[in-house]
């Protein structure tokens, strides 16, 4: 084989071997922001056990969501049992008890302080978990050469400005049009 035929073989190594290094190198710092990802998770699970108090009255709320549910258990026990004696139940009633009990059930449970203040450790947590995914997909786009958010937005910015400069000019060439 002649010197001309292995130049392009070596210009293809040479160009798979670059898309490698890319690749690795985007596969490495993926894996540093899952792992800062997930000390991060660790350490917001692991402060987020609530206090004394909120756990009590959680339990609280839980044990009057259990007593709302028992209370439906006996209105539908009652129920069945005077549909089998004959008496027109309607199907309505049998779903309505079951609809009231679980709102009354959930209004007991969320109603809690436990329940508000994991609701909104969920929120913060997921919000930070979001951010953290934002960081890992924008930096794994910039390393296979794509736009990110932040190039996107600046085309756009500089867009914005283009048309505008562009209406000024128009304006200033009309003016200069009326004027002749």
């Amino acid at each position: 084989m002649s010197d001309t035929t292995n130049d392009p073989m070596e210009d293809w190594n040479e160009m798979v071997e670059e898309m490698n290094d890319a690749v690795a190198d985007s596969v490495e710092q993926n894996m540093k922001a899952q792992a800062a990802f997930m000390e991060s998770w660790a350490e917001a699970v692991e402060g987020s056990m609530p206090e004394e108090d909120e756990v009590a009255e959680g339990f609280e709320g839980y044990n009057r969501a259990y007593e709302v549910w028992m209370d439906a258990s006996e209105k539908m026990f009652e129920r069945t049992t005077d549909a089998a004696q004959g008496e027109d139940v309607e199907p309505s009633e049998v779903r309505d008890i079951w609809l009231q009990s679980a709102n009354e059930a959930f209004k007991e449970v969320m109603g809690t302080s436990a329940f508000a203040a994991a609701n909104g450790q969920l929120v913060e947590a997921m919000m930070d978990m979001q951010e953290e995914a934002d960081e890992v997909t924008q930096d794994t786009i910039q390393q296979l050469g794509l736009p990110t958010r932040d190039d996107v937005m600046e085309v756009g910015e500089r867009l914005v400005e283009l048309e505008r400069r562009q209406h000024a000019v128009e304006q200033k060439l009309d003016e200069i049009l009326e004027e002749l």
